[in-house]
């Protein structure tokens, strides 16, 4: 079974989160007001993500990447705040509940990418601090709402891979149990290949999610079918499902810049070697048509007999 996967948000269906920006919270008069605000629009967002695992269910998608900004600004040095300092805490707990009882009961799988600034391998301590913070708190509302993976890259090379490699070992021991039980470690298109990232996933026992697109703009050694197997090894050693993602350049690999996505998946880019993968997995699309991309493509496998 391929599992399709939604990144965060809708094209069409009437969900929609809420964002509010640190400069629009300081414009406010007190903390007061500050928390009231945080606290309304929190719970707008866990309303709206109970909405979005039921639209995955009536769609049938079967998995969906959480918005980062859930609750908005709660990790931010200044503006942040703990989950039972807002006065809708509560509600926002049972809607949490609610999503979680409703994603087990239907398979849908939950999982969080938070943004390129978490760089756990970063050589400036007050990056790894903020980015602990950050982490720390996706992978509590991961387990508030039974999300599998919290999904991050590795980031620069800061001028020598090697040496960031071994820094992000070194450092992954002191990283606390919470975030080691979601923390799963990405390929990208410019710095860290599948190569660079296999062993290092296997020292660590974190899983390796394949993006074949990333894989396609930075390639190495592996071709897609032994870097597919390598990621499989991965998530077998730790004992969960395998998670992949998918797109397709917006101008085509000739023309342009490959790295930005299309609208839709190119069937030609869904790998041949996918389709006889002897084991379930679960397929983000990361295509900007969102959730019409997704049944796009979940048409065009069951055309293709799978």
């Amino acid at each position: 079974m391929i599992r399709l996967g939604l990144c965060c948000i809708f094209l069409q269906e009437p969900v929609k989160f809420q964002h509010l920006t640190a400069r629009i919270i300081r414009a406010l008069e007190n903390r007061d007001e500050q928390i009231l605000k945080l606290s309304d629009i929190a719970w707008r967002n866990s309303l709206a993500l109970l909405e979005a695992v039921k639209s995955c269910k009536r769609l049938n998608i079967g998995a969906f990447r959480v918005l980062s900004q859930l609750l908005p600004l709660y990790s931010h040095p200044e503006c942040g705040y703990k989950l039972d300092d807002l006065p809708a805490a509560v509600k926002i707990r049972e809607n949490f509940a609610a999503v979680k009882e409703f994603a087990a009961a239907n398979n849908i799988r939950l999982s969080f990418h938070p943004d390129q600034f978490n760089i756990l391998a970063s050589p400036y301590a007050e990056v790894v601090a903020n980015s602990l913070r950050e982490l720390t708190y996706q992978c509590m509302v991961a387990d508030l709402i039974g999300a599998d993976n919290v999904n991050i890259h590795l980031g620069g090379v800061y001028g020598d891979k090697k040496a960031t490699l071994k820094r992000f070992v070194d450092g992954f021991k002191y990283i606390p149990d919470l975030i080691k039980r979601h923390l799963t470690l990405e390929n990208d298109d410019i710095s860290y290949t599948v190569e660079d990232l296999y062993p290092l996933c296997l020292e660590t026992a974190l899983p390796l999610v394949y993006d074949v697109h990333h894989h396609r703009c930075r390639p190495d050694r592996f071709t897609v079918a032994e870097a597919t197997e390598k990621s499989l090894e991965t998530w077998k050693q730790a004992g969960r499902e395998a998670h992949f993602h998918i797109s397709s350049p917006r101008y085509g690999w000739r023309s342009g810049n490959p790295r930005i996505h299309a609208d839709y998946i190119d069937f030609g880019d869904f790998p041949e070697e996918w389709i006889r993968l002897p084991t379930d997995f679960t397929l983000d699309v990361e295509a900007k048509a969102k959730e019409l991309a997704v049944m796009k493509l979940s048409r065009r496998l069951k055309k293709a007999g799978f």
